[in-house]
C-alpha cells in the first residue's frame, strides 16, 4: 500500500508541476504535512544535495523520499511516479501539436504556463530560504558558516571575473566546492 502511495502522491506532483524541479517544492511540502514522511528540515536538505548532485532535482528528491519511505524499491516507484506524467503528457503533445502548431489558442497556452512557472519557482525559493534562515535547519547553520561564505565568494569571483576559470564547466566547480568542504569539514 505505501508503494502505491508512493507513486500516487508522486504521479500527481510530476503532473501538476510545471516548470522543472523546483516547481516540484511546494507539493513536496504539501506530501509532508499530509503524510509526514520527512520533515520541512529534511526537505530543505534534500533541496541543497539535489542541487548539488547531478541529474533532475524533481527526481533526486523523489527518489530520496521514495528511498526514505520505503527503500530502493521505494525509490523507483516514486522516481517511476514523477517522470511516468510527463512521458504521458509529452507522447500525447508530441502526436496533437504537429496538428494544432499554427493556433493562437496552443500558443496562448504555452505562453500562460511561463508566468505560472515563474510564479511556481519564486513560491519554492521563499520557502527555501525562510527554512534556511529562519527556523533553524541544519541548512541555515552551513549557509552562515564564515567557511561557506568564504567558499561562496571565491567561486562567485572565479565564475565571474577570471576570464580564465568563466568558461569551466559546472560540474567542476562542484567538484571544487565539495573537495574545499571536506578538507576544510564544513
Amino acid at each position: 500500500m505505501t508503494y502505491l502511495l508512493l507513486f500516487w502522491e508522486f504521479f500527481k506532483t510530476g503532473l501538476f508541476a510545471v516548470g522543472g524541479g523546483m516547481a516540484t517544492i511546494p507539493f513536496l511540502y504539501d506530501i509532508s504535512d499530509r503524510t509526514g514522511w520527512f520533515t520541512h528540515a529534511q526537505l530543505a536538505d534534500m533541496i541543497a544535495v539535489s542541487e548539488s548532485t547531478p541529474g533532475p532535482i524533481g527526481v533526486n528528491m523523489a527518489t530520496y523520499v521514495g528511498y526514505l519511505t520505503g527503500g530502493v524499491p521505494g525509490s523507483v516507484v516514486a522516481t517511476l511516479g514523477l517522470v511516468t506524467p510527463s512521458f504521458i503528457v509529452i507522447m500525447i503533445v508530441a502526436t496533437i501539436l504537429a496538428a494544432f502548431r499554427d493556433s493562437k489558442y496552443v500558443n496562448g497556452a504555452f505562453y500562460g504556463l511561463r508566468p505560472a512557472s515563474a510564479a511556481m519557482i519564486t513560491a519554492a525559493g521563499i520557502a527555501v530560504v525562510k527554512i534556511a534562515f529562519f527556523t533553524g535547519g541544519t541548512v541555515a547553520l552551513a549557509a552562515l558558516s564564515p567557511k561557506a561564505l568564504v567558499l561562496a565568494a571565491a567561486l562567485v569571483v572565479l565564475t565571474r571575473f577570471i576570464d580564465k576559470t568563466k568558461s569551466f564547466h559546472p560540474i567542476v566547480w562542484i567538484a571544487i566546492s565539495a573537495i574545499v568542504g571536506v578538507i576544510f569539514k564544513f
